[in-house]
């Protein structure tokens, strides 16, 4: 097997808007290894203002031999002197890691050699070092501060659905009774607040103010919804949904032009609370990662560093995704493990450093902004004081498997009903999905008070540890205060509220199951964390209370005896909460490390970590029983994502020339000689076919490789030599060769390009085992290998046949390896 120069250069669909030459091959839908068809998308390309391509004007640039058949040129280096355009990509492209990361070598090395001439190069050289941390500073500043806002917004629209504050109608229901003089108890229930049947109808009891009450909570749940789908079809389709499966494909090198930009930030952040507040069942963790990125991206801009090496890029994007989930959770360590463990595609530890810095400026920001005005940084913050007994990770296991099965239903549901969404008239009608989807959740949801609440909200009642002060039904206990011992209270028989709540709760536990799977995917912002988590604290908070009666009333059996006496707090149904919540997000996402260290930064007790663990292994090893997929390598799969998953094997014995083309029933390969094409001839190629790049071989005879030159770079180079250089006509030879062969005196100029052509393409030979092969696209992240026998160019392997080995391999459909 022959290796060369680990190069991830790859087949792209380089389509350049240039003025003259051959403009209408550059309108076809080539694309990345020819992999991406779309022309059919049904997506607005309009807004694509994120990463601009760079000097897409094409200048001046020397380096052709204009001086006939022995005319000698002035070579310059590819990497150093680039033409203008020549290394940029255009949408829907996989990028070229080794050459960004070695111009961003090259160019560190020209400051550092720099730097001892003079003290301004110093001082250039010190900013520069400098410039990566500055970043992640105004990266955790801007997440922290839009985070805080969404929070705040999110929390008075919710509230808006069931009245207004007369002392301010800016004011949540918390905050408006916060000067009141209300009892403890009756907390809610405080003379500025009025429900809008209090404020129609002057009186807040009976029949007809309930249904007005029901009525207008309906209304803006509806107003809310349509709202931000229109917001979103209108300004910035980009903006619906989660985010994640589309950042794990742009951070493992695609291009996915305006996704990032600064119209889907400003709609995302919009909508998000928009979608939040009309009660459906999402939330806006997920999002707020998007969020984020969208800030790294366009903070990029403002260092030249970043906003011309998209590798480099790419590294930011990494921490800006940490710092989404800290503001998201308020967990600054989780979010860099979630960056790590689930969405980065290429994390150094330098990006280890900077992620942690970015989410620590986040939650520092989000903590001094203050949004739920509890000086902390989530709603559903909790501290338990009770441990937990060895016997109890018999539940928290059982909630495991139930989170697992849950994970699994909800993965193969939701792409179901997505895939129908796709396939089928219901895609052509998303603004009324919303609606319809909107409608039914408000009629469902306002009966019930623990699904008319926010579901932030929902989560934090479920955690919450009941005391003596507390007023929810689910802690109404039948009380007898002669055996407490200060703040602690014991395992106490349940009251009437007790058993009304946990019907209630099941009641939403079905709801929740069930709306969510048609909520998730919709073209409006959705996260998926707030309501998995709130399906497992719901299901949590059942077993817990059922455990704490069961060892109530049967405290002698032997299960008990040992360590749970009449008259103590054995029990924790909070706890038991948790752990579900932790066990369904694990079993939808897959996530195990993170999500662990999300949940008790959460809780603020490292004594709780054995259970989380229990739990999140146990989902995660039924879930994968069921199917491998987390939610959200299912739906870059469902979208035909150019993803190349690191963490599934290989294992079928196949070979390079069973997977690279041209297979025997195809056309022979595209090559161009060395040093016998005309520009005419070349011409002809690029305007014949769609693919991105070709092999550059000594003779067609001969096959024998010299090298692999782009289609972006032949069209700007000819484009260029046409413009700027006399004597390039059609019938002028194209020399890819230090020294061109000598041509009669009459010939026209020869037009050197050894500068553009990649001199290492990366290869194979034919007998390479394919596992090997997806071993190294997975590593290296290639985009394509050319395949060799004896030296002898035989065809290529691109990123698109790999993934479709790998689905047919899989008894997938490979033709679903497109861009959709």
């Amino acid at each position: 097997m022959v290796w060369s120069r680990t190069h991830l250069a790859g087949l792209e669909v380089l389509a350049m808007d240039q003025k003259g030459f051959r403009r209408e091959s550059l309108q076809s839908a080539t694309s990345d290894e020819d992999m991406l068809e779309i022309a059919g998308a049904p997506m607005d390309f309009s807004m694509a203002d994120d990463d601009p391509p760079l000097d897409r004007e094409i200048g001046g640039f020397s380096s052709y031999n204009g001086g006939g058949m022995n005319g000698r040129t002035t070579m310059m280096d590819f990497l150093e002197e680039p033409l203008p355009g020549v290394g940029t990509y255009e949408d829907f492209n996989t990028i070229d890691w080794v050459r960004e990361k070695s111009r961003d070598r090259d160019r560190h090395r020209e400051i550092t050699n720099r730097s001892k001439e003079s003290t301004w190069a110093l001082l250039h050289s010190v900013s520069d070092a400098f410039s990566g941390w500055l970043l992640m500073l105004l990266i955790g500043l801007l997440a922290g501060s839009l985070a805080g806002l969404i929070d705040i917004s999110a929390h008075w629209m919710t509230d808006l659905k069931e009245g207004v504050c007369l002392a301010g109608f800016w004011f949540n229901h918390e905050h408006c009774c916060w000067k009141s003089n209300t009892t403890f108890t009756d907390r809610d229930k405080c003379p500025e607040w009025k429900s809008w049947s209090q404020l129609i109808l002057g009186h807040g009891e009976g029949a007809f103010a309930y249904i007005l009450n029901y009525f207008m909570y309906v209304i803006w749940a509806l107003m809310f919804s349509l709202l931000a789908v229109l917001l979103v079809k209108g300004f910035a389709p980009y903006a619906c949904g989660s985010g994640i499966p589309e950042i794990k494909t742009i951070l493992s090198g695609f291009i996915i032009r305006g996704y990032l930009g600064k119209w889907t930030l400003v709609i995302k952040t919009i909508t998000l609370v928009l979608a939040v507040s009309s009660g459906l069942s999402l939330g806006k963790e997920g999002p707020l990662v998007h969020v984020a990125c969208c800030c790294g991206n366009i903070l990029c801009h403002l260092f030249t560093k970043y906003r011309k090496n998209e590798a480099k890029r790419r590294e930011v994007l990494s921490a800006a995704a940490a710092a989404g989930v800290s503001v998201a959770f308020g967990a600054p360590i989780g979010g860099v493990l979630f960056s790590l463990e689930e969405v980065s595609y290429y994390f150094p530890l330098k990006t280890l450093w900077r992620s942690f810095f970015a989410a620590l400026v986040a939650a520092f920001t989000l903590r001094s902004i203050n949004p739920f005005g509890n000086s902390r940084l989530v709603l559903f913050y909790v501290e338990f004081h009770m441990p937990w007994h060895l016997l109890e990770l018999v539940p928290f296991v059982l909630l495991g498997i139930f989170g697992g099965l849950w994970g699994a239903f909800f993965i193969r549901s939701n792409i179901a009903w997505c895939r129908r969404r796709k396939t089928t008239r219901l895609g052509k009608y998303p603004v009324l999905e919303v609606i319809v989807v909107t409608a039914i959740t408000a009629i469902l949801a306002f009966p019930n008070e623990y699904t008319r609440m926010s579901t932030s909200e929902l989560i934090s009642e479920l955690f919450n540890d009941c005391g003596i002060l507390d007023s929810s039904k689910l802690c109404e206990y039948v009380n007898d205060f002669n055996s407490t011992k200060g703040d602690d209270l014991p395992d106490r028989a349940a009251g009437p509220g007790v058993y009304t709540a946990m019907w209630q709760l099941a009641l939403a536990l079905i709801m929740k199951v069930f709306i969510t799977i048609f909520t998730f995917g919709m073209k409006v912002p959705s996260g998926l964390f707030i309501p998995s988590m709130a399906v497992g604290a719901i299901a949590g908070r059942l077993l817990g209370v059922a455990v704490e009666q069961l060892a109530f009333y049967h405290h002698d059996w032997a299960i008990f005896s040992g360590w749970c006496s009449q008259g103590a707090d054995c029990i924790t149904p909070g706890l038991y909460a948790m752990v579900g919540a932790a066990a369904c997000l694990g079993g939808v996402t897959r996530m195990t490390v993170s999500l662990v260290v999300i949940m008790f930064e959460l809780t603020g007790g490292l004594e709780y970590i054995v259970p989380l663990m229990a739990a999140a292994m146990t989902s995660k090893w039924v879930a994968d029983a069921i199917g491998r997929e987390g939610i959200y390598d299912a739906h870059i799969r469902l979208n035909g994502y150019p993803f190349l998953e690191a963490k599934e094997e290989f294992s079928h014995k196949t070979r390079a020339m069973d997977v690279m083309r041209p297979r025997k029933s195809d056309p022979p390969l595209t090559v161009i000689t060395q040093d016998t094409m005309t520009v005419e001839d070349v011409e002809t190629i690029v305007t014949s076919t769609t693919y991105s790049g070709y092999p550059v071989v000594v003779s067609r005879v001969s096959q024998r490789l010299v090298g692999f030159v782009l289609r972006r770079d032949l069209i700007i180079s000819i484009e260029n030599a046409r413009k700027k250089q006399d004597g390039i006509v059609s019938t002028s030879v194209i020399c890819f060769t230090d020294y061109c062969p000598l041509l009669p005196p009459s010939s026209p100029s020869v037009l050197k390009l050894r500068s553009i052509l990649d001199l290492s393409p990366f290869t194979v030979t034919d007998e390479t085992p394919m596992e090997i092969v997806v071993d190294i696209f997975r590593k290296l992240g290639l985009r394509q290998c050319l395949v060799t026998h004896n030296g002898k160019l035989l065809g290529i392997i691109t990123k698109k046949d790999v993934l479709k080995h790998i689905a047919q391999m899989a008894n997938q459909d490979p033709d679903s390896i497109l861009f959709n």
